[in-house]
This record gives structure tokens, C-alpha cells and sequence, in this order.
């Protein structure tokens, strides 16, 4: 995902957590985040191995808040 991300020019992080999900923010034009969505939801990194991909909490931002695309580990 941070190859994805950075590739197509977002920023923010994700994080895997002891569920076994991963957890992140994406900052970036809305249709960029939108691509990295559909990404996450179909694709996703060659580990993964996804059965259901949520998003919330979207809100417009006037400045981004994260410089770069980071794994939190």
C-alpha cells in the first residue's frame, strides 16, 4: 500500500493491528484516494488477504497533514 500510495502522490499511514486488520489515514485530491480505495479493496499488498475493506470518517481538509506515506509499525 505505500508503494501504491506514494505512487499515486497521497499521504498518511497505516498500521497493522493485533486483529489482524490494518488500520490508516489517507490524505490526498479525492480522486486519488478514491483509486487507493479501490486498490485496497481489490488488490492490495502481496500478503494480504482481504475480505472486507471499510472507510469512514472523511472529512475535507484545507492542508495536508503528513509529509510522506508511512507502515506505523
Amino acid at each position: 500500500s505505500q508503494g501504491e500510495a506514494k505512487r499515486l502522490g497521497l499521504v498518511g499511514w497505516v498500521q497493522n493491528t493485533s486483529h489482524g486488520t490494518v488500520q490508516g489515514q489517507i490524505q490526498g485530491p479525492t480522486a486519488r484516494v478514491r483509486e487507493l480505495q479501490e486498490w485496497l479493496r481489490k488488490v492490495g499488498s502481496p500478503q494480504s488477504c482481504i475480505s472486507r475493506a471499510e472507510f469512514s470518517n472523511e472529512k475535507k481538509i484545507t492542508a495536508l497533514e503528513h509529509k510522506d506515506f508511512q507502515i506505523w509499525k
